[in-house]
């Protein structure tokens, strides 16, 4: 079910603070498979690995969700990805072995 824009933002940012670690050693990106873009693409560990995603409403929601964590947090990401359909946010720590 899709999230508001402020709901995405706080969901992912908790998952991050409380998991410790700065905004720095995580990817944020968006995705219209998320599950696919994180294990298959980026080589998150879907078991042990930290990682999150949430749905936004529109795709539009996502990209300023996507901004907002990659300009002004500081995480690492790419902007301007996706399509239309692309309405999920996700975010993973980064590792030894993830693709960024």
């Amino acid at each position: 079910m899709a999230a508001t824009k402020q709901q995405v933002i706080a969901d992912i940012r908790a998952y991050i603070e409380q998991r410790g670690g700065a905004y720095r050693g995580w990817y944020v990106g968006i995705a219209s498979d998320p599950r696919a873009r994180l294990f298959r693409d980026h080589g998150v560990d879907e078991k042990d690995d930290m990682w999150i995603y949430r749905e936004c409403e529109s795709s539009v929601l996502a990209r300023e969700v996507e901004e907002l964590f990659v300009k002004v947090l500081g995480t690492d990401g790419g902007l301007g990805g996706g399509d239309a359909s692309t309405r999920c946010v996700y975010a993973y720590l980064k590792t030894t072995h993830t693709r960024q």
